[in-house]
């Protein structure tokens, strides 16, 4: 059984015990998440699809941890102007764990 589920505004295939990296969600650990914004339901056999969201449908998710992704270098040159200039990003991340898919 699986589901499309949009969490913070990003769309993610899950499954039941699968652990997800998704941006940083408000909670701390060990809190429980309701996602009810579900496109598609998969079980087994019986697909029910949204025009846009199954009724009823829901996702219980809890918090494992906090984390902060890979740092990303941005770095811009302007050729013979001596003009360099390195930033850099890293963004946070919460890590779910996908409990119950509820139809």
């Amino acid at each position: 059984m699986y589901a499309i589920v949009e969490i913070a505004g990003q769309q993610f295939k899950v499954f039941k015990d699968q652990k997800i990296f998704v941006h940083r969600q408000e909670g701390e650990v060990g809190d429980k998440l309701k996602f009810e914004r579900v496109y598609l339901v998969d079980n087994e056999s019986d697909i029910k699809v949204g025009m846009p969201v199954v009724d009823g449908a829901s996702i219980q998710a809890s918090i494992v941890s906090h984390v902060r992704g890979d740092k990303v270098l941005v770095f811009k040159k302007k050729r013979r102007k001596t003009f360099q200039k390195m930033t850099g990003h890293r963004q946070d991340f919460t890590q779910l764990l996908i409990e119950d898919i509820t139809v």
